[in-house]
């Protein structure tokens, strides 16, 4: 993919002829412990016309990115938005509520509290209903718009970076190298020691069956 990924990105979200525009994604819906992560994002277009806009020329989702590249276009999100929000879901209160709320209420949480300055609202995917800001739901979103897709670099490194923490406490899972996702290493791990606090017991998951 072309350096040139960031620029289309921002044509798409100028294409709404607003200045303001929040993006809002999430990070952490498949992991088998640890947060859920959202993050909103407010871009002022006007600011991302040329050194701005170069700044992000090689911007895209999150999943595209390599640790390091997330890691270099933070430093470029944070210095070229106008706002950035990040909500936070525990384990335990995923558990309590189930997934699917838990995430609409983490964005709904983090585009809330965009309005203003932002004039205009994109999701990633998910329509958050009446009670969230007016927004526009973008399947996709997040490899066509600059604001979602800035949102999804937000969301990525802050819940990786507090997973790398969270290995610090829970030592045994190995949490370092796969920030709370399933594989076979962090499987075992579950069988040997058991889910800890912050694993997500309301997964189905076969280690949680198999654990001591």
């Amino acid at each position: 993919m072309s350096t040139s990924c960031g620029r289309r990105l921002i044509e798409h979200d100028r294409s709404f002829g607003a200045r303001f525009v929040a993006g809002a994604d999430e990070a952490g819906r498949g992991s088998l412990a640890g947060p859920l992560s959202a993050a909103a994002v407010v871009l002022d277009l006007e600011k991302l016309r040329g050194s701005g806009g170069r700044a992000l020329a090689g911007l895209r989702d999150s999943k595209q990115c390599t640790p390091a590249a997330r890691e270099r276009l933070l430093s470029s999100v944070l210095a070229l938005s106008e706002l950035v929000v990040v909500e936070l879901i525990p384990a335990r209160e995923i558990d309590r509520g189930g997934l699917h709320k838990a995430n609409l209420e983490a964005l709904r949480r983090a585009l809330t509290a965009c309005v203003p300055p932002a004039e205009l609202c994109l999701v990633d995917g998910f329509s958050l209903g009446p009670e969230a800001p007016p927004h526009e739901a973008l399947v996709g979103g997040d490899e066509r718009s600059a604001a979602i897709a800035c949102a999804s670099i937000v969301a990525k490194v802050v819940r990786d970076r507090m997973m790398r923490r969270l290995d610090a406490l829970y030592p045994n899972y190995g949490f370092a190298a796969h920030v709370g996702y399933i594989t076979g290493a962090h499987s075992a791990a579950v069988r040997r020691y058991g889910p800890s606090v912050v694993h997500r017991r309301s997964f189905r998951a076969a280690c949680y069956e198999q654990s001591a």
